[in-house]
């Protein structure tokens, strides 16, 4: 998929669908994992709603559903678009 065209929004929505069907997947409600996790049910409704939310309350979700490891893994793998970067990320 190529996301050349998205807004911000757009990526944090699916992020967003992403948490809300691994919720229901271990069949939580919003109430039950906002209590878990220490999120307050407002943030976790806005979030599933319009993607926002904090990085701290988003990595919280992420620790109670039991998916902080994708969260831990970003980044670590390096993405060249150029050969430039590719020297550049040796030195």
């Amino acid at each position: 998929m190529d996301y050349l065209w998205d807004m911000p929004s757009d990526v944090t929505k699916r992020l967003a669908l992403r948490m809300k069907n691994i919720r229901k997947r271990k069949r939580l409600t919003q109430k039950q994992l906002a209590g878990r996790s220490n999120v307050s049910y407002a943030t976790l409704r806005k979030f599933e709603k319009t993607g926002q939310i904090s990085l701290e309350s988003f990595v919280k979700l992420t620790m109670e559903l039991g998916v902080v490891n994708e969260i831990n893994e970003l980044f670590t793998r390096p993405v060249y678009n150029s050969i430039e970067e590719v020297i550049n990320g040796n030195r």
